[in-house]
């Protein structure tokens, strides 16, 4: 139910950059990707090529390609679910799934991933029908979604008590501030992946060692 106040935000604020009523429920069933979604509405406004708007979204939507990865075997094994599982596969859905019990993940999967959508698509359309009123009664409504992330965030940490991705995150954005302000996700999530691909190498060479000593 976090991705009420989530979507209702992106809603109101599609209406009052002007973005049609169909073309925001459709945004939300097609694209289906909440920061995107976010993103979208100034590049829409702007008129910006397509060609600019889906290479902004991919840039983005790159960290889903690693959220896969880690649910590869819960996946459904009948394919048109399967399909659908990678396409919803948000930052809110692999929060939940990767906090259940394993023997749980491949029979909630499809319920789950469905769930969530169908809030958020619901959400949209409320915010809607809401229209601007909301944004002038309460600004910055597009922090709802950097809460909703805090909020996954801290419950993941209290189930799995990982330091490590807290540590590789504030790094990478420290260290991306220093060089750039129009591309800090971007640059930021680049940093991610090559430290997690850099320590992933140091644990395999350092296992390869050790089988080696024995």
């Amino acid at each position: 139910m976090g991705y009420l106040p989530a979507g209702i935000a992106f809603g109101v604020l599609a209406q009052v950059a002007g973005v049609p009523i169909w073309a925001t429920i459709m945004l939300s069933i097609v694209l289906y990707a909440g920061a995107a979604q976010y993103a979208c509405l100034p590049m829409l406004s702007a008129g910006l090529p397509i060609g600019s708007i889906a290479t902004n979204i991919a840039a983005i939507n790159l960290r889903h390609v690693f959220y896969g990865v880690p649910l590869l075997q819960y996946l459904p094994t009948q394919k048109l679910a399967k399909t659908y599982c990678l396409f919803a596969l948000t930052d809110e859905t692999f929060s939940v799934m990767t906090s259940l019990p394993l023997d749980a993940r491949q029979k909630l999967i499809l319920p789950i991933s469905l769930f969530n959508q169908s809030w958020w698509v619901l959400a949209s359309a409320i915010g809607v029908m809401i229209g601007s009123a909301l944004n002038d009664l309460v600004p910055h409504l597009d922090f709802a979604l950097v809460c909703l992330f805090a909020i996954l965030a801290y419950e993941q940490f209290q189930s799995i008590k990982r330091y490590f991705p807290i540590g590789i995150a504030a790094v990478a954005l420290i260290i991306a501030s220093f060089f750039t302000s129009n591309w800090l996700l971007l640059m930021a999530i680049t940093l991610c992946m090559l430290l997690i691909l850099a320590r992933g190498f140091w644990l395999q060479r350092r296992m390869t060692g050790e089988t080696h000593d024995q």
